[in-house]
């Protein structure tokens, strides 16, 4: 169980980090074309190996796949939509305030679940709910700041960020769940990078930027937000449990912040780490049931 727990915690600090690197890209005048399509690129080359070569090595049987490959490529695209619009949302506003955005999906997943699936949130979620929009106005820094002085375009494309989050996680949660994690994966990204590839070109490919420091950017953006998380994720959660871990990603917030403020000097003062803690102690009351009844520490997937 203790090894689940560290592949899941490290899976959500990958993600913690990536908000930071993409503005340290930015800063050296690498576009949002650029940056998403170098990490989907590179992501999806990476998965399609590790899973060719983990299809070599093992001796498994083949599982029986019902899901069309097309439909989890089709699922992918959300997954651009996500790095577009995170990506967007970065440029206008504060890594640190970029993440808190991002992680309102967890509300807007309980709004699609109640719309789509009429399944009311209970008790616990609606107070979830309350705390993350609560947290959320003290983490950005509203109470301090003039409305004039927030960039709204920003915040627009943060919350469009979590509504394709939201979603992305739905249609991950449904439909292919009996591909090998790296396949499922693999073809996710691939959805991805074609998704960007028409949205935003790979200008890159050809004006030479790849001679420069944006191959490193890319694979930094690859490694820790597009290969470490799903394999993390695929075998800690297993070890760790559904509830434990769905508890332990939220660590990608803190670790966001903490890098916005430290590489980035970003400033983050004491109520806005209180908005952190108060948008974290929200993702934690759903799970409180389980957890008074002890089934954190149970293996259970589900």
């Amino acid at each position: 169980m203790l090894k689940g727990i560290f592949l899941v915690l490290f899976g959500a600090c990958s993600f913690g980090i990536l908000s930071t690197f993409v503005k340290l890209a930015y800063a050296e005048g690498y576009t949002l074309g650029d940056v998403t399509g170098t990490q989907a690129l590179f992501g999806a080359l990476m998965l399609w190996t590790l899973h060719l070569i983990q299809s070599n090595l093992s001796k498994k049987p083949k599982p029986k796949l019902t899901t069309h490959w097309l439909k989890l490529v089709g699922a992918g695209f959300f997954t651009g939509l996500v790095s577009l619009t995170y990506y967007q949302c970065v440029k206008f506003v504060p890594a640190s305030l970029a993440i808190i955005l991002l992680m309102q999906f967890v509300w807007i997943s309980v709004l699609l679940e109640l719309f789509i699936y009429k399944k009311k949130p209970n008790k616990a979620q609606i107070f979830a709910i309350i705390f993350i929009l609560a947290g959320t106005v003290l983490a950005s820094g509203f109470t301090d700041t003039k409305l004039a002085d927030i960039n709204l375009v920003g915040v627009a494309f943060g919350l469009l960020a979590a509504l394709c989050y939201a979603i992305f996680l739905m249609l991950n949660g449904k439909l292919g769940n009996e591909y090998p994690p790296l396949q499922k994966s693999a073809l996710m990204i691939t959805g991805a990078c074609l998704l960007i590839f028409v949205v935003l070109p790979p200008h890159f490919l050809f004006n030479g930027a790849l001679g420069g420091s944006l191959l490193k950017w890319g694979m930094i953006l690859a490694i820790f937000g597009t290969v470490i998380p799903p394999l993390c994720f695929a075998s800690g959660i297993p070890r760790a449990g559904f509830t434990l871990s769905s508890i332990l990603s939220s660590a990608e917030l803190p670790v966001a912040v903490s890098m916005s403020a430290l590489v980035l000097h970003e400033p983050v003062g004491p109520m806005r780490w209180l908005g952190v803690f108060v948008i974290l102690g929200a993702m934690l009351l759903p799970n409180l049931e389980n957890i008074k009844k002890g089934n954190i520490f149970k293996r259970k997937t589900t």
